[in-house]
């Protein structure tokens, strides 16, 4: 240890070092992050706005519209600067806050995504009680939790992490500060870290996806007990929004983190990442645009009225 110098800053891989992708990376991941902007602004824009909208699920889904912009904003416009910088340098101190805001945005995410599946459950399992189970004290109750909970898991990560000495390289093999990449860099055991990882990590993204799990099977057992196949229809149609978004959250954060240390390969990992951090966030209010119905006419609706405030003020 003593003949080692420690990192003071961290020098991150980016997406390419081939000069000639550097534009079209950099006009993508702009176009990319533009799209996601526009998207969850105009959800939460058009949630606050529109009366009709007013409900439970689509708090929670304004609330993941601003989960997604803010996950997307962390990562996104340092990867663009990266890709335009020949020294694609980050301080330990912006370092550790991007891994924080991170890893509490994702954890946020997960459990938000747990929530909105209890509130499909309240809603088509327990109709008569919908509104005692999912009021408006409730979901701010709710809410306040996830964001909590979130804050909590990061701040036990980071801390634990960024507490570690960095000796062996300050090479990040990385585009992003991402808390396995950077465990790599440690000149110290990180046997508490991995350990850490599995347990408290481990139960918000298990727990949150046991519970969405356990959501739909009550939901679907309820379904089939529905005689009605317009009902039935009418009832799976405002789930399948919700569950597309847990399919394509899930299945990358799985393969990402719930597993050793040991595994971790770039090489396997960094379109995982990309679709993980950059594309998935774009896609969400892409998703509940197009599959959910009130989402469509509160938008058309929201668009007729703009042109008719127009056309009354000439």
């Amino acid at each position: 240890m003593k003949n080692k110098t420690l990192a003071t800053e961290f020098v991150l891989s980016g997406l390419s070092s081939n000069p000639s992708l550097q534009l079209p990376l950099f006009l993508l991941c702009f176009f990319v992050y533009t799209v996601t902007l526009l998207g969850n602004l105009m959800i939460i824009v058009l949630i606050r706005m529109t009366p009709g909208l007013q409900t439970p699920m689509y708090f929670f889904l304004m609330n993941l519209s601003l989960v997604d912009v803010l996950y997307s904003s962390t990562i996104t416009p340092n990867i663009m600067a990266n890709i335009l910088s020949e020294h694609k340098t980050i301080s330990i101190t912006a370092c550790a806050i991007q891994m924080f805001l991170f890893i509490d945005l994702v954890g946020s995410e997960a459990m938000l995504l747990a929530v909105m599946a209890y509130d499909r459950y309240a809603a088509i399992c327990k109709p008569l009680y919908y509104v005692t189970l999912i009021n408006k004290v409730t979901c701010i109750r709710l809410v306040c939790s996830v964001y909590t909970a979130g804050c909590i898991n990061s701040l036990i990560h980071t801390c634990a992490a960024f507490s570690l000495p960095f000796c062996r390289s300050n090479h990040i093999n990385h585009f992003y500060c991402d808390i396995i990449p950077i465990l790599k860099l440690s000149c110290k055991e990180t046997y508490v870290n991995d350990i850490l990882l599995f347990i408290v990590a481990g139960s918000v993204e298990v727990g949150s996806f046991l519970c969405i799990v356990t959501s739909y099977i009550f939901i679907i057992y309820a379904l089939f007990q529905i005689q009605s196949s317009r009902s039935r229809v009418k009832s799976l149609s405002t789930c399948a929004s919700h569950f597309s978004c847990v399919t394509l959250f899930y299945c990358p954060a799985f393969f990402t983190y719930l597993r050793p240390n040991s595994a971790y390969s770039v090489d396997q990992d960094w379109m995982v990442s990309v679709f993980y951090t950059v594309i998935i966030p774009m896609l969400n209010p892409i998703i509940y645009s197009l599959r959910n119905q009130d989402v469509k006419q509160a938008l058309i609706q929201f668009n007729i009225n703009s042109i008719l405030n127009i056309f009354r003020k000439n």
